[in-house]
């Protein structure tokens, strides 16, 4: 038994001597094909290994592409995909999973020195990750727009609510809402109205992802209740943020956006 276990032993580590040598230039055009590559019946490689290497990152550029529609959109593709490819470079995948790739995408636009005319771009970027992420959230029944009328009134500001799994808020310093929403849709892209900043929330109660504007004070209302703050804790600090905050349509608004899942209510709002 020793024989055969020192043999799988050799041979796990020959595979990732492999992988060692095979993967890091994949994303480097600079680098040297790897040695130790060999085609059929031992034949040198390096032609297929840079078809490979190519294709790898063409496949991650287009993935970026697939991603960030809108950000695509405002930039012009030639630009993206160039922009995208500086990226690539830089921040090989982590995940075997395609959609997980460009969780740094909109950090890195936001420090792309070529981008820096366009400051609203990261924040487009966060949204359609946003987006992403809401689209492969766990699946969850949003909290029923009643499942507040039986907590006493006195009650009320104690009550701690569960986020659904879908629930983004991105918060910006530009209209980068509506600029999102102007660049996915289809046709023309209309004429931005606005240069106020916009907070956003991007939920998915059941099949559809939607992004909403938040009124003021709603980003930080919601960024509380999300944190597991009572509802009390939540509504001082969104008037302590904006004094336009209405705690009435806000706890509507979010009712009405399934961004919860759950309530309860004890004493101190811990649940």
């Amino acid at each position: 038994m020793v024989e055969p276990v020192i043999s799988m032993a050799k041979k796990a580590r020959s595979r990732l001597a492999y992988a060692a040598a095979f993967t890091p230039p994949l994303l480097d055009p600079e680098a040297r094909e790897p040695e130790l590559i060999a085609g059929p019946n031992g034949k040198a490689a390096k032609k297929r290994y840079n078809v490979y290497r190519n294709n790898v990152t063409v496949s991650l550029v287009n993935a970026l592409a697939d991603t960030f529609p809108a950000t695509q959109r405002i930039v012009g593709e030639e630009f993206f995909r160039a922009m995208a490819r500086i990226h690539v470079r830089q921040s090989p995948p982590v995940s075997p999973l395609l959609f997980e790739y460009g969780r740094g995408f909109a950090d890195f636009i936001e420090g792309f020195e070529h981008a820096r005319t366009l400051p609203y771009l990261a924040d487009v970027a966060r949204i359609e990750r946003a987006w992403l992420d809401a689209y492969h959230a766990a699946d969850a029944a949003p909290l029923k727009p009643d499942a507040l009328a039986s907590i006493p009134p006195e009650r009320l500001g104690q009550a701690a609510f569960t986020a659904h799994p879908a629930a983004r808020i991105v918060r910006s310093r530009f209209p980068a809402v509506t600029i999102f929403a102007l660049n996915r849709q289809e046709g023309a892209v209309g004429r931005l109205e606005t240069a106020e900043p916009e907070d956003g929330l991007v939920t998915r109660p059941r099949l559809d992802v939607f992004v909403r504007r938040l009124p003021p004070g709603g980003a930080v209302f919601l960024e509380r209740l999300i944190a597991g703050k009572p509802l009390g804790e939540a509504v001082a600090a969104a008037l302590e943020d904006n004094a336009r905050f209405d705690p009435a349509a806000n706890i509507a608004g979010m009712l009405e956006a399934g961004v919860f899942t759950a309530v309860a209510v004890s004493e101190g709002g811990r649940r």
